[in-house]
């Protein structure tokens, strides 16, 4: 199984540089875990990349997880409607709020 750092900074500018990295890993046969454990900003297009990225490889039947979310990661992904598209598991007794930028 390989592991993928997310890093700190996931904002609207990263989000190419986050798809480039990904794009390899499309078709690798191996499981693969996203590590969310450091994600302290992240912007929607970032979270669109993961999106389609997990769902291309669950497409072609290869399996995909995330390891260590943050809670600001989580709650992104909560407030944008997609846990379930990336397979998160969240709970809801123990949420946080998200900062708007705007």
């Amino acid at each position: 199984m390989s592991t993928v750092d997310l890093g700190e900074d996931l904002g609207i500018e990263s989000s190419t540089e986050l798809k480039n990295r990904l794009a390899p890993l499309l078709a690798a046969a191996d499981p693969l875990t996203l590590d969310a454990s450091r994600v302290g900003r992240i912007h929607t297009a970032a979270m669109q990349v993961l999106c389609a990225f997990v769902q291309g490889r669950r497409g072609a039947g290869l399996h995909t997880e995330f390891s260590g979310s943050t809670a600001t990661f989580t709650d992104a992904a909560r407030l944008l409607g997609v846990t379930q598209a990336l397979g998160l598991a969240v709970s809801h007794d123990n949420l946080k709020s998200v900062e708007n930028a705007a």
